[in-house]
C-alpha cells in the first residue's frame, strides 16, 4: 500500500484517474506511458509480491 511507500501498477493508475480527473475520461494511451517509465527509470524499483500475498502484479517504489 502507499504507507509502505509502495504501490501495484493498478493503484498508480487508480491514483492518478482520481486525483486527475483527465485521466479517468480519456483513452489509456497514458497507462502504456506510465508502464514504460516505471520498467526503464532506474528511480524505480520492481518488487516481487511475497508467496503469501494475493492479488497480481508486483509492486513499484521509488528508489
Amino acid at each position: 500500500s502507499a504507507s509502505d511507500r509502495q504501490m501495484t501498477l493498478s493503484q498508480i493508475y487508480n491514483f492518478i484517474s482520481a486525483q486527475y480527473p483527465y485521466y479517468a475520461a480519456n483513452n489509456r494511451g497514458w497507462q502504456n506511458s506510465i508502464r514504460h517509465n516505471l520498467s526503464l527509470n532506474r528511480y524505480f524499483i520492481r518488487l516481487a509480491r511475497k508467496e503469501n500475498e494475493s492479488g497480481k502484479g508486483s509492486f513499484w517504489r521509488l528508489d
